[in-house]
């Protein structure tokens, strides 16, 4: 399946977009600030229903729509299928009313095909994997950062998974509050039991595909890092829990950090039941703990990934490059699982990466770009690509929110 037509309505500096697209690779050449990056931000929303750039959602609605009585912004995604099947995806974000300090709030509504769905309900619809600069984040940045990563790689892949994420995060506001209860006002801590044994039913779900996903990660990013560092580094992509059999959830003290810790054989194997069993006895052994600190302090929400090169942390003590090609190898190793996992490739968009890289980092990705149905890539200079590689592309410029055909780019 492929993204064969998208239209797009006040979205972001687009006011009205209706662009046909084909299989095969599409390179969008623009300077800054003329909508590229918008550009395959609304393809990965339209996959997700989530915005990796937006703090806000009122952020993806254009400036100018705000004047207007009813503010409102719209995507479309036409997709062919083998066959020449059709599915349409549509996503509108419309002011419902406002907040009590006068801000905008929108509500989003979802239809596939036509018919009114959940947000939720489109993930996995149109499998994407999204190469941003800012990805050498996924390395440096912090673990929120790691795990938004695997919740939005297994979502696309499992949608038992992305049901599960959804189901933690309402039982894990509800025990939050709860502990905040018992620590201000006190109370039977038997209240307790109930969401504690939701907790653990779906936080040891997300715990367990964490740990198997990032054991293929760890190979096939490997792989990838040897590639592109000509052997010479190895990546170790390793699952951080907050718990691990035996402990009491504190953190580790000098003599046991992090980058030193193995991973147990309990998430390597990715047992289910046995890490709820964990799971749900560190819970009555930090109960006092929480109950103090008035939140959860166990579970998937705390848990992290640790990136390794000739047994260095990279996020301490990796260079930018290094940091910079191991998120490649990550994000490259992805294409590759989901592959795997969905029996086709999935769309691939890259925003201005090729200027990040030098020769050899370059020729991989290009490489990769040769395996999938279909990629969106986007550039400032034409020069990042080689003519025969834009020979085979199709090549469209972008400015000030207006996409066209860009047949000069390849004279």
């Amino acid at each position: 399946m492929y993204l064969s037509h998208l239209s797009l309505t006040n979205f972001r500096n687009f006011g009205r977009l209706e662009l046909d697209l084909a299989e095969g690779i599409t390179l969008l050449q623009g300077l800054n600030a003329q909508g590229k990056t918008s550009f395959l931000e609304a393809v990965a929303y339209l996959s997700t229903s989530r915005s990796l750039l937006a703090g806000a959602e009122r952020e993806l609605v254009h400036w100018l729509t705000w004047e207007e009585p009813l503010p409102f912004a719209r995507l479309v995604g036409e997709l062919t299928a083998a066959g020449g099947r059709k599915q349409r995806i549509e996503i509108t974000l419309v002011q419902s009313n406002k907040s009590s300090a006068g801000a905008p709030l929108l509500r989003k509504e979802v239809r596939v095909n036509g018919v009114s769905r959940r947000a939720i309900d489109l993930v996995g619809q149109m499998p994407t994997v999204l190469f941003l600069p800012q990805d050498i984040e996924l390395i440096s940045g912090s673990p929120s950062v790691r795990r938004r990563y695997l919740d939005i790689a297994l979502c696309q892949m499992q949608h038992d998974y992305c049901r599960a994420l959804g189901s933690f995060n309402k039982v894990l506001d509800q025990r939050n509050a709860l502990l905040k209860a018992l620590r201000d006002q006190g109370g039977p801590r038997e209240q307790l039991a109930f969401w504690d044994e939701q907790l653990v039913a779906q936080g040891s779900l997300l715990m367990a595909r964490r740990a198997a996903f990032v054991g293929e990660l760890e190979v096939e990013a490997n792989q990838r890092q040897q590639a592109l560092t000509d052997g010479r580094e190895r990546l170790h992509v390793r699952y951080l829990p907050s718990l691990e059999p035996g402990d009491n959830g504190d953190e580790p003290v000098s003599g046991d950090l992090p980058w030193l810790r193995q991973p147990s054989p309990l998430y390597l194997a990715g047992d289910q039941p046995s890490i709820a069993a964990v799971f749900g006895q560190a819970l009555v052994r930090t109960r006092q703990r929480e109950i103090a600190a008035g939140m959860s302090l166990l579970g998937p929400h705390r848990d992290d990934v640790q990136f390794t090169a000739q047994g260095r942390d990279l996020r301490t003590y990796g260079s930018r490059g290094q940091q910079r090609t191991a998120a490649l190898s990550v994000k490259l190793a992805e294409v590759a699982i989901m592959r795997r996992a969905l029996g086709a490739p999935p769309l691939l968009l890259l925003d201005d990466v090729m200027s990040e890289l030098d020769g050899s980092r370059r020729a991989l990705l290009l490489e990769a770009l040769s395996g999938v149905q279909q990629a969106l890539v986007t550039t400032t200079d034409w020069a990042d690509f080689t003519p025969e590689f834009r020979s085979r592309a199709r090549c469209l410029h972008v400015t000030e929110g207006r996409i066209e055909e860009g047949t000069a780019a390849v004279s």
